[in-house]
């Protein structure tokens, strides 16, 4: 037991520093890996997802906690198929397993990022106005804004690495980025939908806390943005 925690702590390490020459050997140990980037994933989100909903409710918190990881390892593997495909058609020289597990290492250091920044998240809830204030509304506008901040940012830095990762595999910068880019355009497809089937996270102030919404699966993430957007122009 010992070792193998020495193990998960030696993988956290690796892919904290992202080298895509070593990443690319994880490709050859493919069901080690995505266990142990699964564990890392998992711990890294569900801290971040309880700071999430902490402001609404202590009860919110373990909500978010729980669906947050759920939706990341949803979406990576309502994808797996479809990566793994592209990635071949795009000329990358790695099976459906490989292509997996290269997006979970993806996912896997956002959520690292994400956790390591749960004090801050903490830290910013504190200072909000409670809830029930007359200020309520501005606080809950106030963490959507920090978070998604948040997110985009460590985002960022892991697509960044999945870039590396994938130049390094294709030794072609072009080839890289046109299976980088499809892959993130089908991985915003899906985890938009789930976003909006898995909602709330981060828990309307007017709103009673629940696990999902009355009607979870009633309409859509795109049919609301073009809803929103009918408002705003029309």
């Amino acid at each position: 037991m010992n070792t193998y925690f020495k193990q998960l702590l030696a993988d956290l390490v690796t892919l904290c520093h992202a080298n895509p020459s070593v990443l690319a050997t994880w490709l050859d140990k493919d069901s080690e890996k995505i266990r142990a980037c699964l564990i890392w994933l998992i711990i890294g989100s569900s801290l971040y997802g309880a700071s999430i909903g902490l402001w609404r409710a202590p009860l919110q918190s373990f909500y978010v906690a729980i669906k947050f990881p759920l939706l990341i390892i949803l979406t990576t593997l309502g994808n797996a198929i479809i990566n793994g495909m592209l990635a071949q058609l795009l000329g990358a020289k790695i099976s459906f397993r490989q292509s997996f597990l290269a997006v979970m290492m993806s996912f896997t250091l956002i959520t690292i990022i994400l956790g390591s920044l749960t004090p801050l998240t903490f830290f910013l809830l504190y200072n909000l106005p409670p809830m029930g204030s007359e200020l309520a509304r501005q606080a809950h506008s106030l963490v959507l804004v920090v978070n998604v901040v948040l997110i985009a940012f460590a985002g960022i830095i892991g697509n960044l690495h999945l870039f590396s990762l994938l130049s390094h595999i294709c030794d072609n910068a072009l080839k890289a980025k046109q299976i980088l880019f499809t892959w993130l355009g089908v991985n915003m497809f899906l985890g938009c939908q789930l976003s909006w089937n898995l909602r709330p996270f981060f828990g309307t102030p007017r709103l009673e806390v629940r696990f999902l919404r009355d009607d979870p699966f009633n309409g859509s993430f795109y049919e609301a943005i073009f809803q929103i957007a009918k408002n705003l122009l029309f």
